[in-house]
């Protein structure tokens, strides 16, 4: 992971450059407590009291921290330039700004990226504080569009390690597969599935409360809610969304299955055209996937097909990114509704991951729904996971 965290800084470097910002630093304490996001992907340990860490244009690479905490960060080798201060940080921090002397400074603030919002508003107000009198309080920028770049885009390691997380997560689908049957409950099959995750020794992508999520039949609870006590029937359409956590990077997948009643070989007419237009949305869609264009243009052709074909819209963005988190990076497939503010509007780069589930309900049987990952390429993307085109019989 030291080897990845150097990676992703190197990354940052060149990010900074092409943003023309001197200077982003990250404002922390007791990040055990509270953890800023970015943390873990370019710093890789936890500090004790007011610490800033600092990537600059030029390739420096400074971390200001308790003395305490300085052997500690020393030993991780991520930064190379290690100050230690015992009474206050504020005399080095601004020395260390004076010294880059940037025009603009990316702190961790963000209106509209939660990954790049770590900074509390008592931090906020000790940095200003700190920099009261100097002309840097005035070139405090948000570094939203830094984050986003550096989690958006995926390295070669970071995508063999994606590309586990997603083999080992279709694995388990098909493993569900021969224990789901009439008479278990959502919690059951979710179930199984966890039990199956802890002998692997790994953790589940999202909080266990709902990964994974189960939903058999009409009326289900919906989108982000956990399994319930709600029986598999013959006749329901039950959908499954999980995914894995490997070595700090998620999948994140929906399947979907028929349960058959006696007497049927194969599902009901009404059952096959909506999981087909399902597929066929996901296929629209991911063709029309190019750098540059906007999510809300990719999430427009998935929402107006399914639309168009009978069905209501689905109440969610089409996808997401994805990466050490579930939902990762800054941009969204995702409609232009107030509650996605600029997110949608984002333009979608080379080298990222995105989900890509549309949903729809089937009257009388259930919510049928596909989820896949695919990678953004200079000329279209890349699944990589395996789609599911034919709905899976029970």
């Amino acid at each position: 992971m030291t080897e990845l965290i150097k990676e992703k800084i190197q990354h940052a470097v060149e990010i900074l450059k092409e943003k023309n910002i001197d200077m982003w630093m990250t404002f922390v304490r007791e990040s055990g407590n509270m953890k800023d996001p970015m943390m873990d992907m370019i710093v890789g340990t936890n500090c004790t009291w007011q610490t800033a860490y600092i990537i600059t244009k030029h390739g420096d690479t400074i971390a200001i921290l308790g003395s305490l905490d300085v052997a500690n960060m020393k030993s991780k080798g991520t930064y190379k330039e290690v100050i230690g201060y015992l009474k206050g940080i504020r005399e080095d921090l601004v020395k260390t700004i004076e010294r880059i002397n940037p025009n603009k400074i990316a702190i961790n603030y963000s209106f509209n990226n939660n990954l790049a919002d770590g900074l509390s508003h008592g931090m906020y107000l000790q940095l200003t504080e700190h920099l009261k009198g100097t002309p840097y309080i005035e070139r405090l920028i948000s570094s939203e569009e830094i984050v986003a770049s550096l989690r958006g885009h995926k390295s070669n390691t970071e995508l063999a390690l994606m590309k586990e997380a997603i083999k080992i997560t279709l694995e388990l689908f098909k493993k569900v597969t021969g224990f789901i049957k009439p008479g278990v409950s959502e919690k059951q099959v979710a179930g199984f599935l966890l039990d199956e995750v802890k002998k692997l020794n790994l953790e589940t992508a999202w909080e266990v409360e709902h990964c994974p999520a189960v939903f058999t039949g009409p009326e289900t609870a919906g989108a982000h809610a956990g399994p319930t006590d709600r029986l598999v029937q013959p006749r329901h359409v039950l959908n499954i969304d999980f995914g894995v956590k490997y070595k700090e990077y998620c999948s994140d997948l929906q399947r979907t299955w028929y349960i058959l009643h006696e007497g049927e070989t194969e599902a009901p007419p009404e059952v096959q055209k909506g999981f087909g237009v399902i597929v066929e949305a996901i296929k629209k869609s991911a063709d029309a996937i190019r750098p540059g264009k906007q999510g809300c243009e990719i999430d427009d052709i998935a929402r107006n097909y399914i639309i168009q074909n009978g069905y209501e819209e689905y109440p969610h963005g089409l996808g997401h990114q994805i990466g050490r988190k579930a939902h990762d990076g800054g941009g969204l497939l995702a409609p232009r509704w107030e509650r996605y503010g600029n997110i949608p509007f984002i333009p979608i780069e080379k080298g990222q991951v995105y989900t890509i589930e549309p949903r729809l309900t089937i009257k009388d049987y259930g919510i049928a729904t596909i989820e896949e990952m695919v990678y953004v390429k200079e000329d279209g993307v890349e699944f990589l996971s395996e789609p599911q085109k034919e709905i899976y019989l029970i």
